[in-house]
């Protein structure tokens, strides 16, 4: 008999992944090696930045009320009497009339007060001479302006990046602690598959979404043990499922999801008591997409289908891996586009279209990415976002205003607005 699946909305199906994701510890890392890992302590700032006055330009440091009553007319003069580098300080303090060339993030010596850039000073033999009055503080950098010793500058549970890395470095983080990474299991199935390598032959397809998911994997920097490809027979892939789960902090399979007599996976769930987040979305494509969890481990049965295998990927996997690493912008993030063209297709369910943007003098464009059936791969390859239709909608027209996820973005967003 046909199972009748009751399909839930795609937001409360989001949900239910991440209330379901364990985090997973924390390790120590050398600097070098947090790229793409996420923070498991705050950044604390250890000292004042900048650590002392410092000259955001090259050009003569002075005193400001030398410079009173300078005009065109009444051009004031001033004696350079040493120059200071960045790293360097000054021999001594400077005294009335006096200055000292700068460069670029030296110390402001002792009683100066204001920074002249040099395209305001008329160079002479002994100095320069200027035209307008400075103020006290006019064109520096002043000690603590940017943090402060002990203030908190970025919390636990953000993505490290290279600007990340860059304030860690500022404050000595040689080493930092991160959330451990999850290792994911891949597989397969399917009595239809083939290897890359195999030829075609009636009946076979090759096997896409191993490789596809396990590059949308090494594209959030997580590691992966791939259990190949498994034909439909129910005891191995029990065997291999239940391999996967001792092997793994989570499984990702793909095919096997439907309800048609060669479709194990929900078989397998229930011989190993796995509980059935959901079965069924209110989504196209990967309406059958399905997710249980065992053992405070998720696993993840993709549709067999690419385009919805892929949907399926970045909708739920991508964000409760994030999850369990502690990450608390883990969603794709979000804007606005304006449709490229008509698609005229009614939505009873959120239809997840693959789709290209780009921008143009209209704002931006984001226009389906050729064949769109959940079976399609070129659209994939093509796309670079994913339009959002939402469901009871009947069609749009080119030129409506959309909502599309942004694919591959380095930063998330914390809210899941489906």
């Amino acid at each position: 008999m046909v199972e009748i699946r009751k399909p839930i909305q795609v937001k409360e199906a989001v949900e239910l992944v991440i209330a379901h994701a364990q985090k997973i510890g924390t390790e120590i890392l050398s600097l070098e090696d947090t790229y793409g890992r996420v923070l498991a302590e705050p950044i604390v700032a250890k000292h004042d930045v900048p650590p002392f006055d410092r000259s955001p330009y090259d050009g003569f440091a002075i005193r400001a009320e030398d410079s009173a009553g300078a005009s065109g007319d009444t051009r004031k003069s001033f004696h350079v009497v040493g120059e200071i580098g960045a790293g360097h300080v000054a021999d001594r303090p400077i005294q009335a009339g006096e200055s000292y060339r700068i460069m670029t993030g030296a110390l402001i010596p002792e009683q100066a007060d204001a920074v002249v850039m040099l395209e305001q000073t008329v160079e002479n033999e002994s100095g320069f001479t200027l035209r307008k009055p400075f103020q006290v503080g006019e064109n520096i950098s002043f000690k603590g302006e940017e943090a402060r010793k002990g203030e908190q500058l970025i919390e636990a549970g953000t993505l490290i990046h290279p600007g990340t890395i860059a304030l860690l470095a500022t404050f000595g983080y040689s080493e930092v602690k991160v959330a451990r990474q999850p290792i994911a299991g891949v597989l397969a199935t399917g009595t239809e598959l083939l290897d890359v390598s195999d030829e075609l032959v009636p009946g076979k397809i090759r096997n896409s979404n191993g490789p596809m998911i396990r590059a949308q994997l090494t594209r959030m920097g997580i590691g992966y043990k791939s259990y190949g490809m498994m034909e439909d027979d129910l005891d191995a892939c029990t065997e291999v499922v239940e391999r996967a789960l001792r092997e793994t902090d989570l499984l990702i399979t793909t095919g096997g999801v439907s309800v048609g007599d060669y479709d194990y996976l929900p078989t397998i769930y229930e011989r190993l008591g796995a509980e059935v987040l959901f079965n069924k979305v209110a989504m196209r494509p990967g309406s059958v997409t399905t997710v249980a969890v065992l053992g405070g481990k998720l696993l993840f049965g993709l549709s067999g289908n690419p385009s919805a295998c892929f949907t399926g990927f970045e909708l739920f996997a991508r964000p409760a891996i994030l999850t369990m690493m502690g990450c608390h912008a883990p969603y794709m993030p979000r804007t606005q586009a304006v449709l490229g063209e008509d698609f005229k297709k009614p939505n009873p369910f959120t239809r997840f279209i693959r789709a290209s943007w780009s921008m143009t003098p209209q704002g931006i464009v984001a226009t389906p990415a050729g064949f769109n059936k959940s079976s399609a791969v070129s659209s994939i390859a093509r796309g670079n976002c994913i339009i959002v239709l939402p469901s009871g909608t009947r069609g749009y027209e080119k030129g409506m205003t959309i909502d599309i996820l942004l694919l591959g973005a380095e930063q998330g967003v914390e809210r899941w607005e489906l």
